[in-house]
């Protein structure tokens, strides 16, 4: 795949880059390339993938190359070390760690710049745009900050995870698309937090040196509970910047962050939380975790029978067959039988408010 990868590389200076563990998330994948494609990005999309991923779904994604300018690229997992001991808040975020290898692929390619996007993400409107963003230094990103609202009351959430913390609330629309709240080094802790679904970064070999040394022997792995997350805002600490929420509009912001979200300014929405695949909407428009997320969910199952008639109409019906598996049938319902597809829907805050903790080791 390095071969493969290399070859394409060939007259791009951009590069967006997803990750995949499990068949769970083979569906967000498509879609997420199928979106970026749809919106004529002039740039392709790695996707990383370890060895846990199904054979047919590696299948799926080769069988999209032609359509959507995928390039795979296997990597091993990235775990802490066997002595640390890490309390998730989801059980899926065990895998997470591995996004880290996204700062290694200056090993396969030279790209001036690298845009992660989470599998959970479907572009609205075409983003590359998103790459004239200017970088203070090489070893500086570009991210969104986490939202802290925190309107549910989820009891895994720190003490000061509230609205009046939470980086969005002093924004107002239009301004908040070019003037996002600014990371300094002496605004609130809350402030300086981001969310990883989206990120902007140079790839280089002593960023990624100084990255995995720091991942190494920092202890406070055991204390992060978004392991990738966590770790980038403490290793970027005072060396990321703030991007408008339409680059990684969390599909929450639609009602909590009224103040901001407009539907017609949403470049990538990013589904947090449960994911739109794993039920169909309602017939009465309810969908989500606790069913607010009707809206959205429907803008991914669009795009999903956008998908499918364009592959059906083009006769590459094989790929449709693989990837419908791992998506919910007609009757909006979950799959009962399969453990990682609940993991992402009905079952999705389960972990969390149980406050369990897994061991993750090598």
């Amino acid at each position: 795949m390095t071969e493969r990868l290399e070859s394409r590389s060939d007259g791009y200076e951009y590069a967006y880059c997803t990750l995949i563990t499990r068949s769970s998330y083979l569906a967000g994948v498509i879609i997420l390339a199928h979106t970026l494609a749809k919106h004529k990005t002039a740039y392709p999309l790695i996707v990383l993938y370890t060895s846990s991923l199904p054979t047919s779904s590696i299948r799926a994604l080769e069988l999209e190359i032609p359509h959507t300018n995928l390039i795979l690229h296997q990597v091993d997992p990235l775990l802490p070390r066997k002595n640390v001991n890490v309390k998730l808040i989801a059980e899926r975020f065990a895998d997470t760690w591995t996004k880290l290898r996204v700062f290694e692929l200056y090993k396969i390619g030279k790209w001036d710049k690298i845009c992660y996007l989470d599998a959970d993400m479907i572009l609205c409107q075409n983003m590359d745009h998103v790459f004239s963003k200017s970088l203070p230094d090489q070893d500086w990103i570009a991210a969104n900050h986490a939202c802290v609202c925190n309107l549910d009351k989820d009891p895994w959430a720190p003490s000061d995870w509230n609205r009046d913390n939470c980086a969005y609330t002093p924004l107002s629309r239009p301004t908040a698309i070019e003037q996002p709240t600014p990371v300094t080094k002496d605004a609130r802790p809350t402030y300086h937090l981001l969310n990883s679904g989206m990120f902007l970064f140079h790839s280089s070999e002593s960023l990624w040196n100084r990255m995995i040394d720091f991942f190494n022997t920092t202890p406070l792995l055991a204390e992060f509970q978004f392991p990738d997350q966590d770790f980038l805002a403490e290793f970027f600490r005072f060396r990321w910047i703030s991007l408008g929420w339409q680059f990684n509009a969390l599909k929450t912001m639609q009602y909590w962050h009224s103040n901001i979200w407009q539907d017609d300014q949403v470049v990538c929405l990013h589904y947090i939380v449960d994911k739109p695949w794993t039920k169909r909407v309602s017939d009465d428009g309810v969908a989500g975790y606790l069913g607010r997320d009707g809206v959205t969910h429907t803008w991914w199952w669009n795009e999903y029978e956008d998908w499918t008639k364009q592959r059906t109409d083009s006769g590459d019906t094989q790929v449709i067959d693989i990837v419908k598996k791992y998506v919910a049938s007609s009757g909006h319902q979950e799959d009962e039988q399969d453990k990682d597809m609940l993991a992402l829907g009905s079952n999705v805050q389960a972990f969390a408010n149980n406050k369990s903790a897994i061991p993750v080791s090598a």
